[in-house]
C-alpha cells in the first residue's frame, strides 16, 4: 500500500513535458502490476513450464513405483535394479546410440566447419549452389531422407547396419553444424586473418591458430547439437537399420508396442541426471571458449 501512495505522489508531482508524460505511463504501468498479482504472460510463462515438465515429474515419480501399472503401490527401486543388472539387450542399444552419436557428430562437426570456412572464405561459381544443397537435409522430412537412404544403400550393395546408421546420422547432422559455424563466421574479423598473414603465418597456420579457435564456440555447440539430434533420432535410424544395429530409440519403441516398462522410465531419470550433471560440467568451459 505503501508502495502506491508513493507512485501516486511521484505522478501528481511530474511537471507536463515529453519525458515527464513518458515517466508518467511507466508510473501508471507500475501501479497496475502492483494491483495484478500475476500478469498474463507470468500465467502463460509458468502453464508453459507446467505442461513440459509434469511429463518429466510424472516419469521420475513412476520410476520408483513398486507395481508395473499405473497404481501407485508403494516406494521400491526395484527397476532400476533390473535395469542396472537385468537389461543387456536394453544397454546394448543404449551403447550402440551413443557410438553412432559420438562418431556422426565428430564427422559432421569436421565436414561442416571445413565446409562453412571454405564457403566464407571462397568464392567459387557453386558457393550458391553448395549452401543450397548443404541445408536440404534440415529442410526435408526424415521419411523421404530415410527411404532415400535405404534405396541408395541397397541399390549399391551395403548391407544395412551400424554403419550405414552413421553415414545416414552424418548426413542429416551436417547441416545444423554447418549453419552454426556459418553464423559465427559472420561475426569474424577478417582483419585478424590479414594481421596474421602479415605476421608470416600459412594458410595451414592460420586455419589451425587463428580461425578454428575463435570459431570453437559454434563448433562446439554444432557438435553438441548433432549428439543430441543423432541420439533422439528413429525414423531415419528405423529405415537404415540392420540386424544386430538397434539403438535405444529402436529398442524403446520395440517395448513399448506391448506397455511403457517402468525399467524404461528408470533409463530415463538416469539419462536426465545424466545430462543435467553434463550440462553443469560444461557450462564453466563453454563460457570460456565463448570469452576468448
Amino acid at each position: 500500500m505503501a508502495e502506491k501512495l508513493h507512485i501516486r505522489d511521484i505522478i501528481t508531482n511530474i511537471r507536463p513535458g515529453k519525458s515527464d508524460n513518458e515517466a508518467s505511463r511507466h508510473a501508471k504501468r507500475a501501479i497496475k502490476r502492483a494491483a495484478k498479482p500475476f500478469s498474463f504472460s507470468e500465467i502463460v510463462f509458468f502453464a508453459a513450464l507446467v505442461f513440459l515438465f509434469l511429463p518429466l515429474f510424472v516419469l521420475v515419480l513412476y520410476s520408483f513405483n513398486a507395481s508395473k501399472g499405473m497404481g501407485w503401490t508403494g516406494f521400491s527401486f526395484v527397476w532400476y535394479e533390473q535395469l542396472f543388472f537385468g537389461s543387456r539387450d536394453l544397454w546394448r542399444a543404449f551403447w550402440n546410440s551413443i557410438l553412432i552419436a559420438l562418431t556422426s557428430a565428430g564427422s559432421a562437426t569436421v565436414l561442416g566447419t571445413l565446409g562453412a570456412i571454405g564457403v566464407q572464405w571462397y568464392r567459387f561459381k557453386l558457393r550458391g549452389y553448395v549452401q543450397a544443397v548443404s541445408f536440404l537435409p534440415m529442410i526435408l522430412p526424415e521419411i523421404i531422407i530415410g527411404v532415400s537412404l535405404a534405396m541408395f544403400f541397397a541399390g549399391v550393395k551395403i548391407p544395412l547396419g551400424l554403419f550405414t546408421i552413421f553415414i545416414a546420422h552424418t548426413t542429416f547432422n551436417l547441416p545444423f553444424v554447418f549453419l552454426m559455424v556459418m553464423a559465427r563466421l559472420d561475426e569474424f574479423d577478417f582483419s585478424i586473418i590479414e594481421a596474421a598473414q602479415d605476421l608470416g603465418a600459412s594458410e595451414r597456420q592460420t586455419l589451425f591458430k587463428v580461425t578454428v579457435p575463435i570459431c570453437m564456440p559454434g563448433i562446439v555447440s554444432g557438435f553438441l547439437t548433432a549428439v543430441t539430434i543423432s541420439l533422439e533420432d528413429f525414423v531415419i535410424t528405423y529405415f537404415v537399420a540392420g540386424p544386430g544395429s538397434t539403438t535405444l530409440p529402436l529398442y524403446i519403441y520395440s517395448a513399448i508396442r506391448y506397455g511403457v516398462s517402468p525399467v524404461i522410465n528408470a533409463l530415463s531419470v538416469v539419462m536426465i541426471l545424466g545430462t543435467v550433471l553434463l550440462t553443469y560440467l560444461l557450462r564453466n568451459f563453454l563460457k570460456y571458449i565463448a570469452a576468448k
